[in-house]
C-alpha cells in the first residue's frame, strides 16, 4: 500500500495520534485549536473522516465515545513517503539523497554510526 502524502492539517492530526495513540475527537479539537474562539468541531470531524477513508485512522467505541487511533506507524508512513520521494526525484535510489544529507552535515555523527552498523549487519 502506498500512502499518499498528507496535507498539513491531516498530518497534524496524525502527529497527535502517533504521540498519544488514542484520542477522542474532542481531545484532538482541544489540542489542535486550543485558543480558537469559534469551535472547529466540523473541521476535526472532516479531517478524521478523510484519514479514515485513506485507511490511516481507525475508530472504536469506548463507553459510548468514539476513540481514534493511528492505523499506520509513524515510521511506516515516513518510510513510504521517503520511498515515494526517491522514486520521483532519483529513480528510486536513496543514495543521492543520503549523500546530500551527509555532505550538508544534516546527519549527526551518531546517526552516521547507526547507519554504519545497519549496513554492516
Amino acid at each position: 500500500m502506498t500512502t499518499p502524502s498528507l496535507p498539513n492539517a491531516e498530518l497534524a492530526v496524525m502527529e497527535l495520534l502517533w504521540r498519544e495513540d488514542r484520542l477522542t475527537a474532542r481531545q484532538i479539537l482541544d489540542q489542535l485549536y486550543p485558543d480558537v474562539a469559534k469551535p472547529q468541531h466540523g473541521t476535526v470531524q472532516r479531517l478524521l473522516q478523510r484519514l479514515r477513508a485513506k485507511g490511516l485512522v481507525v475508530r472504536t467505541r469506548h463507553l459510548g465515545v468514539n476513540v481514534f487511533s493511528p492505523a499506520i506507524a509513524r515510521e511506516d508512513y515516513a518510510s513510504e513517503q521517503l520511498e515515494s520521494l526517491a522514486n520521483r526525484l532519483t529513480q528510486g535510489s536513496l543514495v543521492p539523497m543520503i549523500t546530500r544529507l551527509v555532505e550538508d552535515n544534516r546527519i549527526s555523527p551518531a546517526e552516521i554510526d547507526r547507519l554504519r552498523r545497519i549496513l554492516e549487519e
